[in-house]
């Protein structure tokens, strides 16, 4: 068999083609890369249920907290009266019927502490007439293993406190516990552990390793669906997010909602499923810097989540005006001087230089759609913003939506509007979003859908996966589903994105993150719990395209018929060759060009079972290794294997 590539026709790749997208879902930020490991610490839960339009918020503040060390030692009541912030009002009275009565946090699955690590701990805590103790730190069945004794003063105004507790174990499933000295009562808010090696002290650092060494080119964010809300009140507000971390004000997770139907009373196991915005717009940009990687921030058109809603704002509503408004002060927070209105917030926040703004997306997969009637005008509407945005700033590349699904009649019809907007006026758009969650012989058939795309208008493939059916692959919302079945398919399709890299400028797996037990998407390319982190497959085949990528890519030839896949690019005069070998069978392959390219001296290889995946126990089950060439321009591709083949003079 053969791979043949050509410098003839050859086409510029995108700098950092492959990038990051990143969402609140899965507890992929609360929870996840929010290093804070107590849940609801602010006590401004809410628990939602229901479907379509039909959404029912309680307060529920109280949730995650129970009395300690039994009902009778103490009680406790959410309270609003002379509150810390407005913004967020609630806070925890806690009186303490006898010495050692107080309350202890679910946090999640339990406090994981590592022996050596320093913690930083704090909370705000009001007393009247308590003259005492407050005992804070992490028991382990009902015993005290990391305290610190912390003196309440008894003026009746709030006050901050603030230490470090270094933990000499390790221990899991421990539980973070606020106890009184001796009887009374005291008034306690936004309780905070976070690990001393959180990144800036605010990312959870393996899961921040991750993202960094894929190298992404740039970070999708904050959503996805969080964007547009499951109703228009639910939308992510981000200008909620700036500020000191007490005065963002909680917001409940779309995801709180999601696959509610009658046999669960339409309430989902995580209907408490909280953004307490700990990271928001400042912090997300800050990782951006971090990771090298461009930010590409997404704006809300007034279009609420179209699976999950009817609600939009009129285009005759001046109220469409507050999200025009919203989508500028965006690139204004992002590039604006410390003199202008925004910019002087971020430079406030700790970062007085601009953040180099390149993208903005305007909608997520939203589509021309009528409703009751009535059209929500997305066409029209995005049409207003591209205006607004380029009015005031020209240079900035706009990412547009052509739906949440492909080869559908919405999906064509915006690809079409698209494109007239494109003759007119080539700025209009720099690249088109496109998603897509589908099998693995959908990715096989597909591997040259872009060959025909037309020229004009670029490709963003801002959400996509393989989703596995058949047995050992199908659970969903489980780390089976990223099995190597589908993260082979999506090898050999990401070859087709390669060799198309003049069309297909930007690319994205999605989603990024997922708690073990927290889950209600998958696959995902990263999972973790309180303690362990690890990368899929599907992650490592993202990893090779980012990694091994090239100023140019060479029009690539292979034998499809017999499952080899394949693409080329060059980089500085080394050649990066990926090879898919989605058959059973172990192939032989000579490598042509038309020109020296070298020799084989480095091979980067994926292979496993088709039902085989990583797991905790097992995280490097299906992961990157070496292997030594034995000839200067043939190789051998074992079955179910993806192969980078790297070739220098």
């Amino acid at each position: 068999m053969k791979i043949q590539f050509t410098r003839e026709n050859k086409k510029p790749v995108s700098k950092g083609m492959v990038g990051l997208f990143i969402e609140d879902v899965n507890y992929g930020i609360d929870g996840g890369l929010n290093a804070e490991m107590l849940e609801n610490p602010n006590f401004e839960a809410k628990d939602v249920s229901g479907k379509w339009d039909n959404y029912i918020v309680s307060f529920d503040g109280g949730y995650a907290w129970k009395a300690f060390p039994e009902e009778s030692a103490a009680s406790l009541k959410v309270k609003t009266d002379r509150a810390l912030f407005p913004e967020n009002p609630h806070y925890m009275r806690l009186v303490a019927s006898v010495a050692g009565g107080g309350m202890k946090n679910k946090a999640f699955d339990g406090i994981y502490l590592e022996e050596g690590m320093k913690y930083r701990v704090s909370f705000y805590a009001r007393s009247y007439d308590y003259k005492g103790a407050a005992l804070i730190g992490v028991y382990k069945d009902g015993a005290p293993v990391l305290v610190k004794k912390v003196n309440i003063k008894a003026d009746g105004k709030w006050r901050h406190y603030q230490f470090n507790l270094k933990s000499k174990i390790s221990l899991e499933g421990g539980d973070f516990v606020v106890t009184l000295a001796k009887s009374g009562t005291v008034h306690f808010d936004f309780f905070s552990m976070i690990p001393e090696n959180a990144v800036f002290g605010v990312f959870r650092r393996d899961l921040v390793n991750y993202m960094k060494e894929l190298q992404p080119g740039f970070l999708r964010f904050p959503g996805g669906c969080v964007v547009e809300g499951n109703n228009l009140e639910n939308r992510y507000l981000w200008k909620n997010s700036l500020g000191i971390k007490e005065r963002r004000k909680h917001n409940w997770n779309r995801w709180a909602v999601h696959a509610t139907d009658e046999s669960n009373n339409f309430r989902s196991a995580f209907s408490h499923y909280g953004q307490t915005l700990a990271i928001g717009y400042y912090e997300y940009f800050r990782l951006c810097e971090y990771l090298g990687a461009k930010p590409l921030p997404v704006v809300s058109v007034g279009i609420a989540c179209q699976y999950m809603s009817t609600q939009f704002v009129p285009l005759d509503s001046p109220e469409l005006e507050t999200y025009i408004q919203d989508a500028l002060d965006v690139v204004e927070f992002a590039r604006g001087g410390a003199d202008t209105l925004w910019g002087s917030v971020r430079a406030e926040m700790g970062h007085p230089q601009p953040f180099p703004l390149e993208y903005i997306g305007v909608g997520n997969e939203q589509w021309l759609a009528e409703i009751e009637g009535k059209s929500n005008g997305f066409y029209k509407r995005f049409e207003i913003f591209e205006k607004r945005l380029h009015e005031k700033y020209p240079d900035l590349k706009i990412i547009g939506t052509v739906g949440p699904t492909v080869g559908t009649p919405s999906h064509e019809s915006a690809w079409k509007w698209t494109r007239e907007n494109l003759k007119k006026n080539p700025e209009f758009v720099y690249a088109s979003d496109e998603h897509f969650y589908v099998s693995p012989e959908w990715l096989y058939e597909n591997v040259h859908v872009y060959d025909d795309y037309p020229r004009e208008g670029k490709v963003y493939a801002g959400e996509y996966a393989a989703h596995v059916p058949g047995s050992g692959c199908a659970l969903f919302n489980a780390p089976q589903a990223n099995c190597w079945e589908g993260g082979l398919a999506e090898a050999a399709f990401m070859t087709g994105m390669e060799q198309n890299a003049d069309v297909v400028v930007m690319a994205s797996y999605a989603p990024l993150f997922a708690r073990l037990g927290y889950t209600q998407w998958s696959p995902d390319l990263i999972w973790f719990d309180g303690k362990d982190s690890y990368a899929t497959a599907n992650y490592y085949v993202q990893q090779f395209f980012s990694l091994y990528t090239g100023d140019f890519v060479l029009p690539t030839t292979a034998e499809e018929d017999k499952k080899l896949y394949a693409s080329a690019v060059e980089r500085e005069g080394t050649v990066f060759v990926k090879a898919v070998n989605a058959s059973s069978e172990e192939m032989e392959v000579e490598i042509e060009g038309d020109f020296d390219f070298g020799s084989l001296t480095r091979i980067h290889r994926l292979e496993g079972e088709f039902n085989d995946y990583n797991t905790l126990e097992e995280p490097d089950k299906i992961s990157p290794v070496e292997v030594a060439p034995v000839s200067a321009r043939s190789v051998t591709l074992p079955p179910r294997s993806v192969s980078v083949l790297v070739f220098m003079k």
